[in-house]
């Protein structure tokens, strides 16, 4: 699988030379550039990238406001590229996936890129194979009974039952079986469209939870509700999620 990447950076030169290394690299292709924020945004909501090499320092719109006008989660990974070695701190506050400082050697460059593709590549091995089921909603009568997930080097068909929460991560999935993550590629909303609603609820923003996998259901302050998961886990039903149950459910 070949990763896409896109380079954003205010300074030509800087941007030529990303391009370079990326030519070199094996298993991922750069598809654009922006030389502003503004143009950043724009191209990485149309390419939809699996990487964006970013820099901070930009004039109207700097690197951390771009990813702010993106949204949470973030469309893809982010590797910061940089002169300013004091911010590294925010960017890993905000899961970016790695921080390189200006001059960048190739050498660090190819260490980031075989860690990008040791994280991202897997999943999207297995995501491709099932992108169908994710992206487009099936007639109401039909519902996933089993979910095709990694497992190692290989893939497995998992029972819907067996699953006890589905979190979304940027383009990717953390579906928890047994108590244990699998990522996928996809979306939150496509995955609940295929699992029946009476099985399967959105608790807040960022989680969908099967209700067999509840043990219990605590009170929480503004009237929300605090789970306790068969696996251990807590998540939190927030009240705008409690508003919209699915029918048959009832608290």
């Amino acid at each position: 699988m070949t990763l896409r990447a896109v380079v954003v950076d205010d300074e030509a030169p800087a941007r030529a030379k990303l391009r370079r290394y990326l030519a070199a690299s094996e298993g991922i292709a750069w598809v654009g550039e922006a030389g502003d924020g503004r143009e950043a945004v724009a191209l990485i909501r149309r390419e939809r990238p699996d990487v964006v090499f970013l820099d901070i320092n930009m004039p109207g719109m700097d690197g951390f406001a771009v990813l702010q006008a993106l949204g949470d989660p973030l469309p893809a990974e982010i590797v910061f590229v940089t002169a300013r070695d004091d911010q590294a701190v925010r960017a890993f506050e905000i899961h970016a996936f790695d921080y390189l400082l200006k001059p960048v050697g190739p050498e660090r460059f190819q260490s980031a890129i075989r860690r990008l593709r040791e994280k991202v590549v897997p999943a999207l091995s297995v995501g491709a194979r099932v992108d169908g089921l994710l992206e487009s909603a099936p007639p109401p009568s039909h519902y996933l009974e089993r979910v095709l997930l990694p497992s190692g080097d290989t893939a497995e068909l998992v029972p819907v039952e067996r699953i006890d929460r589905i979190e979304s991560d940027r383009n990717y999935l953390q579906i928890f079986v047994d108590g244990a993550p699998r990522r996928l590629r996809g979306t939150l909303d496509a995955m609940q469209a295929r699992l029946h609603p009476s099985r399967f609820v959105r608790v807040n923003r960022s989680t969908v939870v099967q209700l067999d996998a509840i043990r219990e259901v605590q009170p929480w302050p503004d009237g929300e509700k605090r789970l306790l998961l068969r696996d251990g886990s807590r998540v939190t039903w927030t009240k705008r999620y409690l508003e919209d149950l699915p029918p048959g459910v009832s608290l």
